[in-house]
C-alpha cells in the first residue's frame, strides 16, 4: 500500500477505526460500523463521506470558442449559472472516457468533477481538445470534497452554512461562508437521498469533517455503503458498469447525450444508434448476491455478464446490473451463474429503491430542526 495516494483525512479514518482498502489508486475507508449499518443510517438519517480522492478541473472560457462544448455530450450553453449537469466525455469510437458533473459557476467559468482513477487521462483529454487560450486548471489536490447524504442532511448543514443553504434546489450550487472560506456547496449526490457536496480547501477539510461529525446525527460512512446505495439507484460506477469500451446508448444513458449538437464521439454513436448489447437491471429471487463477472443466461443461453452486484439492504435481496446481447425486457426471467452457483433473477427497470429523498423540495422536508 506504499504507493497508494491518501486523502487529508486518512488519520481521521484510522482514528475512527475504519477498514481501509485500495480504491482507484487511493487508500480509502470502506466501512466503519459496517456496510449495512452505514447504508441504513444514510437512508434514514445523515452520513458523511470522504470523497477527496475525486478530481476537479476549473475551466474559464466560452463553451464553443474554447472547444469545451465539443468535449462533453450535452450543450453547455443551455446550463444556467449556478447549476450542475451530469454527462460524459467520449473517445472517437463513442466509448465513455469518463462520466462527470459540470458546474457553471459564472458566465464563462466552470468546474468539472471527475472520477478519481481517471483524473490524469481526463486532464490529458481536456488539454488536447481545449484551445490554447483557454484557462484550464487541475485543482484536484488543492480541494477537499465531502458528501453529506441523508434525509436529515439539510438540518445538519444549516448549522454550518446558514439557513440560505435550504434554498438550493436539486442540481443547483451556491457559494457559502464556512470556516472563514467562501466554499461551493451543491445539492447533488450519489445515494438517491437529499444530500450536499461541499468543496473546501484541502487545508480546511479536516476541520470541516470534524465540525460535521460533531453533530450527533451525522455518522461517517465508507465506500462500501456508497456502492450499495448507488446500486439501489442504478447509478453506474465508472470502471465497472461503464468503461471506454461501452457507449452511453449501450448503458441506457441516452438522455444525457444531446445528438443535436456536435461532440467528440458523436459520429460513432450515430453509427451505433441501435446497440447490439444493453445494460439491464435485475432483482434476484433470494438474498444471495450476484457478483461482478457472473455470467447472465437468458433462456439457458449465455447472453452477457454482471457488471455490478450486491445484497440490497433496503430490499433484502440480491440486485445488480449487467450487459446482455439478447432481447431481455423488464419482467424476463434470467439466471446468474458462476461455476456451481446459480441465482434466479428477474429483469426490472431502475431504480431499485424508489423512496429516495434527493429531489424533495424545501416545502416538503420532513425535518426542519
Amino acid at each position: 500500500m506504499m504507493d497508494l495516494k491518501k486523502t487529508p483525512l486518512i488519520y481521521e479514518h484510522e482514528r475512527l477505526g475504519a477498514k481501509l482498502a485500495p480504491f482507484g489508486g487511493w487508500l480509502m475507508p470502506i466501512q466503519y460500523s459496517g456496510i449495512i449499518a452505514e447504508h441504513v443510517w444514510t437512508r434514514s438519517e445523515v452520513s458523511l463521506f470522504d470523497i477527496c480522492h475525486m478530481g476537479e478541473f476549473v475551466i474559464r472560457g466560452e463553451p464553443e470558442k474554447s472547444g469545451f462544448n465539443n468535449i462533453v455530450t450535452f450543450d453547455l450553453r443551455t446550463l444556467p449559472i449556478f447549476s450542475c449537469r451530469y454527462g460524459f466525455t467520449l473517445n472517437d469510437a463513442g466509448g465513455i472516457i469518463d462520466d462527470l458533473i459540470v458546474y457553471r459557476t459564472a458566465e464563462n467559468e466552470w468546474m468539472v468533477v471527475v472520477n478519481a482513477a481517471t483524473i490524469d487521462g481526463d486532464e490529458a483529454h481536456f488539454r488536447k481538445h481545449l484551445s490554447r487560450s483557454t484557462d484550464f486548471q487541475n485543482v484536484s489536490s488543492a480541494l477537499g470534497k465531502l458528501d453529506l447524504q441523508g434525509p436529515r442532511s439539510l438540518d445538519s448543514l444549516k448549522r454550518l452554512a446558514g439557513p440560505g443553504v435550504a434554498n438550493l434546489d436539486y442540481y443547483k450550487l451556491g457559494y457559502f461562508n464556512v470556516l472563514g472560506e467562501k466554499i461551493i456547496i451543491s445539492r447533488t449526490g450519489y445515494t438517491g437521498e437529499l444530500g450536499y457536496e461541499l468543496y473546501i480547501s484541502a487545508d480546511k477539510v479536516k476541520e470541516l469533517w470534524k465540525k460535521l461529525l460533531a453533530d450527533g446525527r451525522v455518522k461517517p460512512a465508507g465506500l462500501g455503503a456508497r456502492d450499495t446505495l448507488r446500486l439501489e439507484m442504478t447509478y453506474p460506477l465508472y470502471g465497472q458498469d461503464i468503461t471506454a469500451d461501452t457507449t452511453p446508448l449501450e448503458a441506457d444513458k441516452g438522455k444525457f447525450v444531446d445528438l443535436n449538437k456536435d461532440f467528440i464521439g458523436k459520429p460513432a454513436l450515430l453509427k451505433k444508434s441501435k446497440p447490439s448489447r444493453k445494460l439491464i437491471s435485475f432483482i434476484a429471487e433470494s438474498r444471495r448476491s450476484p457478483r461482478h463477472n457472473y455470467r447472465i443466461l437468458v433462456n439457458g443461453k449465455d447472453a452477457g455478464v454482471v457488471t455490478s452486484g450486491s445484497f440490497s439492504p433496503s430490499l433484502s435481496c440480491g440486485i445488480g446490473m449487467g450487459y446482455v446481447d439478447l432481447p431481455c425486457a423488464p419482467g424476463s426471467r434470467i439466471t446468474l451463474k458462476e461455476n456451481d452457483v446459480e441465482i434466479g433473477a428477474t429483469v426490472t427497470k431502475g431504480p431499485f429503491y424508489k423512496k429516495g429523498t434527493a429531489k424533495i423540495s424545501e416545502d416538503s422536508h420532513a425535518h426542519t430542526g
